[in-house]
């Protein structure tokens, strides 16, 4: 076969090996209204983005509502897939949930992996210490074991503020605050909003702990998404515009960490409109 032709039907096998491809990525919305719902993996240990309602035995919160809206666009019945921190790319990745709903920072690493929404939420991280250990700033850290979620950003954070700092992580932040309290490290990581909820329902012992005032970090939490499903990321991100510009954004944010919660903010710092990454 002469050069040229075999190098044209090589070139021509690919083209359309790729137009073959193409429709596998851009059918992800219609292959789930064809099953009739839209699974959306959360963590279900991040109150109050994700928890079990001691009630309804459920899980609900701030992330699993905006699940829901997408699934209502969709037209289709939400279903919550309770996943470990350091699962959620993976199992993403693998189609074993469509979307990610799961205290997901938005960072420049993880945009090689997956596609992310317009930013849901903007957040810090902290560092909580018993006062008993004297620390009250970052730098007292040095040399001591602090105590985090494996898999999320905490751990390369802390080491970035305090590079002595000896890291433990735990499959779940249940697990690592609870290591905390058993006297197991001298301080312990999360995102502000989910280190605070913990603290205020410490009561009366807030008086032992102290949550240091340095951040960290500023992080964007967003939905993730796999890579390269644009027609899936268009509907989410106009999804969340809908939100934000009919005012349920805001009354969702309210509802999670207003006044009435154990987070108490006062107002909301951010809206569903830009795509920030970490900084």
């Amino acid at each position: 076969m002469h050069p040229r032709f075999t190098t044209a039907v090589l070139a021509a096998a690919l083209a359309a090996g790729a137009l073959s491809a193409a429709p596998a990525q851009a059918d992800q919305i219609a292959a789930i209204k064809a099953k009739g719902e839209l699974v959306c993996g959360v963590l279900g240990t991040d109150e109050p983005n994700s928890f079990v309602d001691p009630k309804s035995r459920q899980i609900v919160g701030y992330e699993v509502d905006l699940c829901n809206a997408v699934a209502r666009k969709l037209g289709v019945k939400p279903a919550i897939k309770q996943l470990a921190v350091a699962a959620r790319i993976p199992e993403l990745q693998q189609g074993r949930v469509d979307i990610l709903a799961a205290s997901l920072t938005h960072n420049k690493e993880r945009e090689a992996l997956v596609d992310f929404s317009l930013s849901t939420f903007i957040t810090g991280q902290k560092v909580l210490v018993k006062r008993s250990s004297n620390i009250v700033a970052l730098a007292g850290l040095a040399g001591k074991k602090v105590l985090t979620v494996k898999g999320g950003t905490q751990e390369p954070n802390i080491r970035k503020a305090v590079p002595s700092v000896e890291v433990v992580t735990y499959e779940t932040t249940v697990q690592a605050y609870l290591a905390l309290q058993q006297g197991k490290g001298a301080g312990y990581v999360d995102d502000e909003s989910s280190l605070l909820n913990n603290y205020a329902k410490l009561g009366a012992a807030q008086k032992d702990y102290l949550v240091l005032a340095q951040s960290l970090s500023t992080e964007a939490l967003a939905l993730g998404i796999r890579k390269g499903e644009t027609g899936l990321k268009g509907l989410v991100d106009n999804v969340l515009r809908e939100l934000e510009q009919s005012g349920e954004g805001e009354k969702l944010f309210f509802k999670w960490y207003g006044p009435n919660s154990n987070l108490k903010f006062e107002k909301r710092t951010f809206k569903f409109d830009s795509d920030k990454v970490e900084a």
